[in-house]
């Protein structure tokens, strides 16, 4: 009878010399394959507000300034004792298993060791199945001794890293949206339209629309007239 069980995928790292993750820059001899999956991940998604308050103002409105990059945090172990139940270290080759000195030398040869090619340590790609793909720079790491031998080495260590993701410049700039309110955009005026209801569209807030107006030569919004291109640029937020 055929075994239609599919083959445990685990969680593997890779490392990269170029901040573009090119393939020609990647080591495979500092790629790291956890031995044993994590059985959970945190992805965790943060926007950053400015909740800055006028004088004499109780209240707040709290503006969005930035999406900060995600991060991804893994706990997973490293076991020295060789009786955890599906542990496997693909490094081995089937050799007797590893100390989990030597193996936590080569996860800290991936992901953290500077590397004096670039200045810096590596970038890293996370692959685990279809749920993870992750561009990143490692950002913390915890290591945990949970278990010594008699003469005090370590036999199982519990890592927590967190990672951060990663986009170089270009790439960055390729995926931003055309609609982000930091750049010029272009509108054509329709009938019934409203130079502040056009600038809140655009800003999401309507109190430039005296700067919008100044932008286009207009002396009065009744001015605005069907047919109209009308130029937004970017304003400096912090000063108005």
């Amino acid at each position: 009878m055929k075994d239609n069980r599919k083959e445990l995928v685990k969680l593997t790292i890779h490392s990269f010399r170029d901040r573009n993750f090119a393939k020609d820059s990647e080591d495979p001899s500092r790629m790291f394959t956890v031995p044993i999956n994590p059985e959970s991940f945190t992805k965790n998604f943060k926007i950053e507000l400015d909740t800055r308050r006028g004088h004499g103002n109780q209240g707040t409105d709290p503006r969005f300034k930035s999406t900060v990059p995600e991060q991804l945090k893994l706990d997973f172990v490293l076991d020295g004792t060789g009786t955890m139940q599906g542990y496997i270290y693909p490094q081995l080759k089937g050799k007797k298993v590893k100390e989990v000195k030597d193996q936590l030398a080569a996860f800290l040869g991936c992901v953290y060791d500077f590397d004096g090619d670039i200045h810096r340590p590596r970038f890293l790609k996370l692959f685990w199945g279809s749920e993870i793909k992750f561009p990143c720079i490692l950002s913390n790491l915890d290591i945990n001794y949970t278990l010594f031998n008699r003469d005090g080495s370590p036999l199982r260590v519990k890592i927590s890293a967190t990672f951060l993701n990663y986009l170089a410049q270009e790439a960055r700039a390729a995926t931003e949206k055309a609609k982000s309110p930091d750049l010029t955009h272009y509108r054509e005026s329709r009938a019934a339209d409203r130079l502040d209801l056009m600038t809140y569209n655009i800003y999401n807030d309507s109190k430039y629309f005296l700067q919008v107006a100044k932008a286009n030569g207009l002396s009065s919004l009744r001015n605005l007239k069907p047919g109209m291109k009308i130029n937004f640029p970017p304003f400096d937020k912090q000063e108005s």
